[in-house]
């Protein structure tokens, strides 16, 4: 019976000679063989990338990791995917093992800091030389391209600010030039978008965000297709990036609901959207809801279905006010990281006039004077909830 991917996501991984509706968590470092033909015959399955129920050695992960594994790879449509012990892992996993001495990287400018972080600073000790480009001109990027361009690497929707890319135009451009491309899918997540349908060389998500959906549990999961998976297998073995079984047991339990959640997610963010867009203090909504943006026309293309987080733009010369605004919110919490049942609020500072600061510092994002921009993840409570805290707290901005 071939079954939706709601269906399949109620229904892998069960553990058969427990009885138990989900899997054993599986810790081990050492795993034990009957002979060395055994442990041979094995090695050489886990080489030719058949099917295992276990690998030979704690270090490549488990039973359970394997698991996750096989649901995420489903998910994807991909030929493999490697999991690592925290978001970030998966995108050092990505250029760590694909990018050499004399290469260059080409970076979406409105990236996750720690990926900016990595390309601007770590990478140049190793000399490889990471470029920047504006994520809203397809001609600079283009224009930034050089024959030593080993990888594009693009994070849809932006990072805090939320931009779109003509995504198919990247893979076209990419694969004239022999480019590998690398897509962060964290906010779309693979139930709505699979990059590696689009063509893209790798799809990642930070499994801590949508997947986990409970903000216990970190990871990350990088699905690649056949031409990279034999160097990025290498890397992974060597590097000991592995998740543990007992994240991927938490990270499997969420995706049991992750449609579910996403929709709920999406439908109380429409709600408080349609609020904000009738506050005066609020100049300016980071998330595709305007039919009439550039913004909402490339999501349309591409995605079949959004998520919880969105930024909004304050205009406020006291941003003072704008952070007690963010401190009295009572049903939206401080703090890093999204994607989990609860609400969050945080004053992004993107602004940097230092030449090399990490920050998140943008070069292309424009902003004018005071104006401040705030991320909102929209968890699953009572919307008409959040839409009062909203409303009780933007009086606090001036």
């Amino acid at each position: 019976m071939k079954k939706s991917i709601k269906t399949f996501l109620k229904h892998p991984t069960k553990d058969s000679s427990n009885r138990s509706a989900n899997p054993a968590v599986i810790r081990a470092s050492t795993i034990l063989f009957n002979s060395m033909q055994e442990l041979y015959q094995h090695e050489k399955k886990i080489k030719n990338h058949q099917k295992v129920s276990h690998y030979s050695y704690g270090r490549y992960g488990s039973s359970t990791t394997i698991e996750l594994e096989n649901m995420l790879k489903e998910l994807e449509q991909a030929h493999h995917v490697f999991l690592t012990g925290t978001g970030f892992g998966g995108v050092a996993l990505a250029i760590m093992s694909m990018c050499r001495p004399g290469d260059e990287l080409l970076v979406s400018d409105n990236v996750y800091g720690p990926t900016k972080e990595i390309s601007e600073k770590l990478l140049k000790e190793f000399n490889i030389n990471a470029k920047f480009y504006n994520p809203n001109s397809f001609d600079d990027l283009k224009s930034n391209l050089s024959d030593k361009t080993k990888m594009i690497l693009v994070e849809n929707p932006g990072s805090n600010t939320f931009e779109f890319q003509d995504l198919s135009k990247i893979v076209s451009l990419a694969k004239k030039r022999k480019i590998l491309t690398f897509l962060d899918n964290t906010w779309g997540t693979p139930l709505y978008l699979k990059p590696l349908k689009l063509g893209f060389d790798m799809s990642f998500s930070s499994a801590t965000k949508y997947f986990s959906g409970h903000s216990d549990a970190m990871g990350g999961s990088l699905a690649v297709n056949k031409k990279v998976f034999n160097k990025i297998m290498f890397f992974y073995k060597l590097s000991g990036y592995r998740m543990s079984a007992d994240e991927a047991y938490l990270i499997i339990r969420g995706l049991r609901t992750l449609d579910t959640r996403l929709k709920q997610h999406y439908e109380n963010t429409k709600q408080v959207i349609n609020f904000l867009k009738k506050q005066k203090k609020i100049k300016e909504i980071l998330y595709p809801h305007n039919p009439s943006s550039k913004n909402y026309k490339l999501w349309k293309k591409y995605y079949s279905g959004a998520t919880g987080l969105l930024s909004i733009v304050i205009k406020s010369k006291k941003k003072s006010s704008v952070i007690k605004f963010v401190n009295s919110l009572e049903l939206f919490g401080i703090g890093y990281s999204w994607g989990g049942f609860e609400s969050l609020a945080i004053l992004q500072e993107l602004k940097s006039n230092k030449k090399h600061e990490y920050l998140q510092g943008r070069k292309y994002y424009r902003f004018d004077k005071d104006e401040h921009i705030v991320r909102l993840h929209i968890g699953l409570e009572d919307s008409n909830d959040l839409i009062q805290d909203l409303k009780n707290c933007l009086r606090y901005i001036k």
